[in-house]
């Protein structure tokens, strides 16, 4: 009978997804875009050893978050100072260059991604 779990018990999954959306409601706008953009770096570095499959994804996911990022800071109606906006676009076009490479520089988008989500969350 100690085999059989309680209705009454929390199944991990739910505890796990619970704890989540918690943690999500306390962060601020910002750093929900920086975990964005570490959650992009991890799949970015585990694609250096992976499989091609697994490496295109990887690629394709990073391009969609920069192709955002660089849509974002064109809008005219977005908040940020223009010369701001001139750099991170710039950077944004460098990734997404790399991205439509044959053989992407993985370590670059990484490191883009690791100074975005740093400036995000400081």
């Amino acid at each position: 009978m100690s085999e059989q779990i309680s209705a009454a018990e929390p199944q991990p999954a739910t505890v796990s997804a619970a704890g989540a959306a918690a943690y999500r409601r306390r962060m601020t706008t910002k750093q929900m875009e920086a975990e964005v953009f570490a959650r992009a770096t991890r799949a970015i570095r585990a694609a250096e050893q992976a499989e091609p499959l697994a490496r295109a994804r990887a690629v394709a996911d990073n391009r969609r978050l920069w192709d955002a990022v660089h849509a974002a800071v064109m809008d005219p109606t977005n908040a940020l100072p223009p010369a701001l906006r001139g750099q991170i676009a710039g950077v944004a076009l460098a990734v997404l260059r790399e991205c439509d490479q044959a053989t992407p520089d993985l370590g670059f988008v990484a490191e883009m991604n690791d100074l975005f989500a740093a400036g995000l969350w400081g």
